[in-house]
């Protein structure tokens, strides 16, 4: 049987909540990729900028999230949420660094090349931890 197809009672397949996951992630990429370049087209330094529009991009994710892809959560779900965000946080931050600085990648580019692993990172923790039964 495949993963997609196995049912926990009560919990929707994991390929609707990775396809629900999916298009909030959209909504963030889209809302941070616009306040990150907003704030370098403005000057500011860019690991700056990642963090703010990282963190405009987890306010979205965790209000679409417990509303419409994962539709539960306990009391502790707000700051599991938040423990999940800021290790993505770091996630983002040290492979955008290591991608900007260390390879010389471009920064916006180097941002977007860090949303894939992080991602997928945070469905899987968001999940099971933050969103888990």
């Amino acid at each position: 049987m495949p993963a997609s197809a196995v049912r926990v009672p009560g919990r929707p397949p994991l390929l609707a909540e990775a396809s629900k996951f999916a298009l909030v992630g959209v909504s963030n990429t889209l809302l941070s990729l616009v306040v990150y370049s907003v704030l370098v087209g403005a000057g500011e330094w860019y690991p700056l900028a990642a963090g703010m529009a990282f963190a405009a991009g987890a306010v979205n994710g965790y209000v679409l999230n417990r509303r419409w892809t994962f539709r539960r959560g306990s009391a502790g779900a707000p700051l599991r949420y938040v423990a999940v965000q800021l290790l993505g946080l770091g996630a983002t931050e040290l492979l955008l660094w290591a991608l900007v600085s260390a390879a010389g990648i471009e920064k916006v580019a180097g941002y977007l090349l860090t949303v894939g692993a992080v991602t997928a990172g945070t469905f899987l923790a968001n999940r099971n931890w933050t969103f888990g039964t």
